[in-house]
């Protein structure tokens, strides 16, 4: 059972990227400058974050080397920005929410790139409105926990049932702790494609119950190699649903297998526990 599972990672695997998709270009024209609060250098800011916003590298790189060339600190430009929203607002606490982060383009430019390259592998790899249809993977899912037992929502339902559901499919189950990162990235992937082209809210109740399912196989199935067993760790690591207790059991299952028991690999064992 300790080598990866070929069907497991076949159904867990997004569709290919298209390549006539991918390379198409996209030309997008630029927003309009307007006047939007009466103040000059408040309104290039709100503007260079509208070219931002768009994604496009070239723009982008002219909108950043246009904010340097703004007199005024732009600290105090925000603070501007902020007290133009407070009297728009009187009496609205949440008025200046916008104004936070308002002047950190480096930090938006990283996120708008990010979010145009992932509408493009979106376009790539889904056709139209595929996207929001269920994959395979999801279909599997709700049909592994059809009618299951106790099942009312990710939240509330009866793990050992929902369990039980899922290794009824064993042909479907993780072998290896790669496959287990394998199947978590795929719906990591999945779920950030669909974000980039609009929001569906959490997701299919029965696939988050999978996610977290194969989450908890980290703790049980054991390492093949020290180097599968420190991306398992630094996965753990970094991921949101991981507290704790879950991350001590993770922990504990890779200094106990074989694989990272061996003589040479005492520095791992004691780097995984702290």
């Amino acid at each position: 059972m300790l080598t990866d599972n070929v069907a497991h990672r076949a159904l867990f695997t997004l569709p290919p990227v298209r390549v006539s998709a991918e390379t198409t270009p996209v030309v997008q024209s630029l927003p309009p400058q307007r006047s939007i609060t009466g103040d000059s250098e408040v309104d290039a800011v709100l503007w260079l974050r509208e070219v931002i916003k768009t994604g496009q590298a070239g723009p982008i790189a002219t909108a950043l080397s246009a904010a340097k060339k703004i007199k005024t600190p732009l600290s105090d430009v925000e603070k501007r920005y902020t007290q133009i929203l407070r009297q728009a607002n009187p009496g609205n606490p949440f008025a200046t929410f916008a104004s936070i982060g308002f002047t950190e383009l480096e930090s938006l430019a990283e996120r708008s790139v990010e979010e145009h390259r992932r509408r493009g592998e979106t376009a790539a790899r889904f056709d139209g409105e595929t996207i929001w249809e269920n994959t395979p993977a999801e279909a599997f899912c709700e049909k592994a926990l059809k009618r299951c037992k106790g099942f009312k929502s990710y939240i509330d339902n009866d793990k050992a049932e929902v369990e039980k559901r899922f290794r009824r499919y064993g042909h479907l189950m993780p072998h290896t702790l790669a496959d287990c990162l394998h199947e978590l990235g795929y719906w990591d992937h999945l779920y950030k494609l669909r974000n980039a082209v609009g929001d569906r809210g959490d997701g299919m109740h029965e696939a988050i119950a999978r996610e977290w399912f194969v989450e908890g196989l980290l703790a049980v199935i054991p390492p093949v190699s020290q180097a599968e067993a420190l991306s398992v760790l630094a996965y753990a690591r970094t991921a949101d649903g991981i507290d704790q207790d879950k991350l001590i059991a993770i922990a504990e299952n890779l200094v106990g297998g074989h694989a990272v028991a061996a003589p040479g690999n005492a520095n791992f064992q004691l780097e995984a526990c702290q």
